[in-house]
């Protein structure tokens, strides 16, 4: 139970606490006007308090951030398994936990951290928090007994706060109801699993990463590809000889080209003498007789008088320069059919040559072509373990699916079976759920604990429920079924309370009620049950046999003033 809550502020209105219901009313003074509604007067202040104390993070949105706080601490002095304990904590920024008590012998200091792992193990028999965020946490189970207003906690009984994920209330209120927490563990890593899934199937469909991944489709065929093409230059590396002067045959080879060339060149030109000097030889003649007569007749008369050799002088003259032009003629074609003979004796030779020379390289290679060959091999068995790798990834993102559809039904069936094998833990839960609402309503609600394809699902049908003070209701059913229940296994920080807000549209009727069963629960169970209210929501309904004012502590708060609030200033 809480005893007292105190501050250094000298303004702060320090409560002392007693066992069973203690209510902390909020009155509106005489003359108030109907701007002055006590909202600020520090009910949900205490809420607050008693949060940072056990171990809540003071962020930079929190109460304890205002300037009018600077360097202020608050104290809880409390019992934490039976064990009477002062809790102080400044709210300067990075201020350890200052905890004293008999068990601890003397004063110890914590970081917030190492205080949630102590809380959790002191108050729910909590191992040390794990890596992946996959168990029950302190501060998860802590805020069921003090529902915070900041974290919208008054929507549906099995969540603490609005935006609280399905896989940590599964957690905590199995652990709570003594289930298998881990069930509900599992499937939270399911659902892991399935919103990277999601995610990468997004991704793999458009953007940069669809050139990373792809799908099967595409990449079952480029590997095909790419495959063929490695083996392709396996086989060529393995065929491939290296020829050391292979560049010089290259260039020998080169060099018979281009003489081969020069040979077949020269040979047109002579080919082309050849026919010439045949020809030439088949025309050649000694000029017939009347032509000779004739020119000596000319002669005759343009040179009168002039000696004229005898015409058997001329004529042999003449056969003999036309002898000595066909033996020139003969002599110019044989030289020219000689080089043309020597030319094509020539070309044979280098032909051959050439012929070797190029099927060595057919089936030979030089050094930098191995290389290359080499580096493209190389580069292809690269690709082809990039494309294997992408398969392989692309493979798993669309087999997933299936998997985790499967889990999910392997993870129903270890629920259900869980259900029926805790049967009585579980009749026990709904018989005080059913209990407690019984005494605010004539028809009780119920609790529902149902097995799904998501886990564990809770549902609270009671006639009227979509009414928010009926809603409000069911959590306060739910919350006096967790303390019974708590308080019999002998866990939990030993006191529950309920900001103002949980009464919220509750018939004044109801508001009775719950505060005189939650006064008798407290009793029965030897716990603590402190209450935030308005004193016209307290007092607005009478009941037999019970007095709320009896319950009501000395300090009363009020917005009307300055000074009136918890904190005794104005923020």
């Amino acid at each position: 139970m809480i005893h007292a809550v105190s501050s250094t502020l000298p303004t702060f209105k320090s409560l002392q606490f007693r066992p069973g219901l203690n209510v902390l009313l909020a009155k509106k003074e005489h003359g108030a006007t109907n701007k002055q509604t006590r909202n600020r007067a520090g009910k949900t202040s205490l809420v607050e308090i008693v949060h940072f104390l056990m171990g809540a993070d003071g962020g930079a949105k929190s109460l304890f951030s205002a300037p009018e706080l600077r360097d202020v601490a608050f104290s809880l002095d409390v019992d934490l398994a039976g064990q009477r304990s002062v809790v102080q904590r400044s709210t300067k920024p990075r201020s350890g936990i200052f905890v004293s008590g008999a068990e601890l012998g003397g004063q110890v200091e914590f970081s917030n951290a190492e205080w949630r792992d102590q809380l959790g193990r002191r108050l729910f028999g909590l191992e040390a928090a794990d890596d992946d965020g996959r168990s029950p946490k302190f501060r998860s189970l802590f805020a069921y007994f003090a529902r915070r207003a900041s974290n919208n906690p008054f929507t549906t009984p099995e969540k603490q706060a609005s935006d609280q994920q399905v896989g940590d209330w599964q957690m905590a209120v199995t652990y709570l109801l003594n289930l298998d927490w881990r069930i509900a563990a599992d499937w939270q890593r399911v659902r892991d699993k399935e919103r990277t899934l999601r995610e990468l199937k997004k991704a793999a469909t458009a953007g940069d990463f669809r050139e990373v991944v792809g799908t099967t489709a595409e990449l079952r065929t480029q590997l095909a590809i790419a495959e063929a093409r490695l083996l392709e230059a396996s086989k060529a590396m393995e065929s491939f000889r290296v020829l050391p002067q292979y560049a010089d045959l290259e260039a020998e080879a080169d060099a018979l080209t281009r003489r081969l060339a020069e040979l077949s060149n020269e040979n047109v030109i002579d080919l082309a003498t050849i026919g010439d000097l045949r020809q030439a030889m088949a025309t050649e003649a000694p000029p017939v007789l009347t032509d000779v007569e004739r020119l000596y007749s000319e002669a005759g008369v343009v040179l009168p008088g002039a000696a004229v050799k005898r015409y058997e002088d001329v004529r042999s003259f003449h056969e003999s320069v036309v002898r000595n032009r066909r033996d020139y003629l003969t002599a110019e074609l044989a030289a020219a059919e000689q080089r043309v003979a020597d030319r094509d004796q020539e070309r044979q030779t280098l032909d051959h040559r050439r012929a070797a020379i190029m099927a060595t390289l057919r089936t030979h290679g030089a050094l930098d072509q191995f290389t290359r060959l080499q580096a493209e091999a190389g580069r292809l068995e690269g690709e082809v373990t990039s494309l294997r790798q992408r398969f392989a990834a692309a493979e798993r993102l669309e087999s997933t699916r299936t998997e985790l559809v499967a889990e999910r039904s392997h993870l129903e069936r270890r629920l259900q079976r869980d259900l029926s094998e805790q049967r009585e833990r579980v009749s026990e839960a709904i018989l005080a759920f059913e209990e407690t609402s019984k005494q605010l309503y004539e028809r009780a609600g119920r609790m529902e604990l149902a097995h799904s394809t998501n886990g564990l699902r809770l549902e609270f049908p009671m006639q009227g429920a979509r009414s928010r003070g009926i809603k409000n209701m069911q959590i306060f059913c739910f919350d006096m079924m967790l303390m019974r229940l708590c308080a019999r296994r002998g866990i939990g920080p030993g006191f529950l309370v309920h900001d103002s807000h949980l009464f919220d549209g509750v018939d004044g009727r109801q508001v009775a009620s719950a505060l005189a069963l939650g006064a008798r629960t407290a009793s029965e169970l030897d716990f603590q049950y402190i209450v935030t209210m308005n004193e016209d929501d307290a007092l607005k309904e009478r009941m037999a046999g019970f007095d709320v004012t009896d319950h009501v502590l000395p300090t009363v708060l009020t917005d009307a003033v300055d000074d009136g609030g918890l904190f005794g200033i104005r923020f």
